[in-house]
């Protein structure tokens, strides 16, 4: 696998806490360029990172930044939204469109955008930051559209793997940025995730769950329904659902 030394990044989401952790500790890893892109791309200080605006759910932006950013060897999918109090009953057909468009069409749609140039140089790599929502329904539409992104990276490693794109599913519960910082939770430091995940990314491995809840949600999906959901059979376990809730950028 590549290693993050002389490697070009090109981060999503760049301005939030996951994604600023990504642009940082790739360039202490070695990057020679990390394109830190957003909507609004801000000034990062330093000649290694280049703004770059990026708007994931636009196909005009997502062909312009693929053409801009020719050299990337390395794609970390990171943007994400979520909606607060989302439910599939409660949320408006709008909404719930612009959850899956954020959530995941978005991100398979820039890897479609990247995948002649990742696969143009002898390895490269994408990252697709999913949630422990990919596995537990806690989130209604964002719940769905991160399992529908999970199942997503699992074709896009199948397919570009003999083209030596090496793909990464990065799995975890709250993460310490603005998004969850409704929830009371533990929280996951942005810098923990992205050392774990760069980590991965240099040791070769496929997926990354971060933290034990992921772990035990993970683990639990061979059983029967209830053990994810005993609220099916009983008054809901006041820990689970405290705990079993979303991801962060």
């Amino acid at each position: 696998m590549p290693s993050l030394d002389g490697a070009a990044v090109l981060v999503t989401g760049a301005n939030g806490g996951i994604g600023t952790e990504f642009v940082h500790q790739a360039v202490a890893r070695g990057a020679a360029k990390v394109y830190a892109t957003a909507r609004t791309p801000k000034d990062w200080d330093d000649d290694r990172v280049v703004p770059l605006k990026l708007d994931i759910n636009s196909p005009v932006s997502r062909a312009a930044a693929a053409l801009a950013a020719k050299d990337v060897t390395v794609l970390i999918n990171n943007a994400g939204m979520y909606i607060d109090g989302d439910s599939i009953l409660n949320l408006s057909e709008g909404q719930i469109r612009e959850t899956m468009e954020t959530n995941f069409f978005g991100p398979v749609l820039l890897a479609q955008a990247f995948a002649p140039v990742l696969t143009s140089h002898p390895e490269s790599v994408i990252v697709d930051m999913h949630s422990v929502a990919s596995w537990h329904a806690w989130g209604g539409a964002y719940s769905a559209a991160k399992a529908a992104l999970w199942s997503a990276t699992n074709s896009l490693r199948l397919e570009l793997a003999p083209k030596g794109t090496h793909v990464v599913g990065v799995h975890v519960g709250y993460v310490d940025t603005a998004m969850a910082a409704h929830a009371t939770g533990p929280k996951m430091q942005p810098a923990d995730l992205v050392r774990i995940t760069f980590d991965a990314v240099e040791a070769g491995d496929f997926e990354v769950i971060a933290d034990e809840l992921t772990s035990a949600v993970k683990a639990a999906l061979s059983a029967p329904i209830p053990a994810l959901y005993p609220e099916l059979i009983g008054p809901a376990s006041a820990e689970i659902r405290a705990n079993v809730k979303g991801e962060d950028k």
